[in-house]
């Protein structure tokens, strides 16, 4: 971090010095995940400190959710810490879902009434840096989500990631996209256009798309090769009813000749 950026985090944030911290004084303290067993005194109110990881760890416990997202794309000593603070706020029910390596959802914790309690909060996705995957049932039961922009490098989104998020109106995809899982946007009935044109998707889960009842327009990619039953199942607005929408072949050649 430059000499600029460490006087604007310390002009705009006051820090308490490490041996005035509650439980300071004498007794030293070990700081979760330090390299080191030992905990080295630094240099009080010195440069020195503020580019040291304890001042680091010091500083994101005051930085609020919004400024830590922002925060990620400082330099590799600042990613590693923001990231494990953003992990650590993950069960906190402050509008926002964490989205990060290995959070697959079983179906059972999904279900469970304290987790829907927690999704009917949410109102916005905030996906870590490296993340290659939307988790299986992340963001299910997220009934107040209505958009979510999934960044680059996402190559699949799992199964029922966004199932029942009925009020999702926009969803922007990554060119990087290959996968969308078995009913990933199960009944999202306020859904109203999927745009894949970009992308490299190559495979549409079972029912990816079932019951996505207000949806009208979709647009697929030349590289889309692999199709699961029932992936539009009563998209009505969808297709002509002409076009047996259990049919998903029958649906993709139809959007295909009006792209």
């Amino acid at each position: 971090m430059s000499k600029r950026t460490s006087e604007a985090f310390a002009n705009a944030i006051e820090i308490p010095e490490p041996n005035n911290l509650e439980g300071g004084g004498d007794e030293e303290e070990v700081f979760e995940g330090s390299e080191s067993d030992a905990y080295e005194t630094p240099a009080v109110g010195g440069d020195d400190f503020m580019h040291t990881d304890d001042f680091r760890r010091l500083f994101v416990g005051f930085v609020m959710a919004d400024s830590l997202v922002a925060m990620r794309w400082l330099d590799k000593k600042w990613h590693k810490v923001v990231e494990k603070k953003l992990t650590e706020l993950e069960d906190e029910p402050f509008g926002k879902i964490i989205v990060h390596g290995g959070n697959d959802i079983s179906g059972n914790e999904a279900r469970s009434a304290v987790r829907k309690e927690r999704m009917e909060q949410v109102t916005k996705v905030v996906f870590l840096l490296n993340v290659t995957k939307v988790g299986d049932r992340v963001c299910k039961y997220a009934s107040i989500l209505v958009v979510v922009d999934i960044p680059e490098g996402i190559t699949s989104i799992g199964n029922g990631s966004f199932s029942r998020c009925s009020s999702l109106k926009e969803i922007k995809f990554p060119k990087s996209l290959t996968a969308i899982g078995i009913q990933s946007f199960y009944d999202c009935s306020s859904l109203e256009q999927v745009d894949l044109l970009h992308t490299h998707v190559q495979e549409l889960g079972y029912e990816a798309f079932f019951n996505c009842t207000s949806l009208r327009e979709m647009k697929v990619p030349d590289s889309l090769q692999t199709l699961g039953t029932f992936v539009f199942f009563n998209c009505s607005k969808l297709v002509p009813s002409t076009i047996n929408k259990q049919d998903s072949e029958a649906v993709v050649a139809y959007l295909r000749s009006i792209q």
